[in-house]
């Protein structure tokens, strides 16, 4: 989709140049990835950089549709099993849910990433192949 990817230590997976080229085949060579070692270098990043975290997780109230994006919002997911810790939650600038049925747990982050992605692609008016700033 032409959107940077970020990924925060420790995460939940075994991360490493070799298993991203791995596990996205083709299309690893596509992606502008960011590597930061922590939450601090990430946040140090983010703030330096001036751009809004966008959360999403299962305790919000607000749905992805009926959210205002910005073109460089930052969308973030925790863990697939856990969640987002509360600092992650409380740094946040906004937290977002996808409306499920009731009594359905989560989606699969990745599904999760997808549906909002595209949303926050469609209001943003960046469609892949665009200039996009990392």
């Amino acid at each position: 989709m032409d959107a940077p990817v970020h990924v925060i230590e420790p995460c939940g997976f075994p991360f490493s140049h070799r298993a991203l080229k791995r596990s996205a085949m083709d299309y690893a060579d596509l992606v502008a990835l960011h590597h930061h070692l922590d939450w601090n270098a990430f946040t140090d990043w983010q703030k330096s950089n001036k751009r809004r975290v966008i959360l999403l997780t299962t305790k919000a109230e607000a749905t992805y549709t009926d959210f205002k994006f910005m073109k460089d919002d930052i969308l973030l997911v925790g863990s697939e099993s856990t969640g987002a810790p509360e600092e992650v939650h409380e740094h946040a600038d906004a937290r977002i849910t996808i409306p499920m049925n009731p009594g359905a747990r989560s989606i699969n982050v990745a599904v999760s990433m997808a549906m909002v992605l595209g949303e926050a692609i469609r209001q943003t008016d960046c469609w892949p192949g665009q200039q996009n700033q990392g």
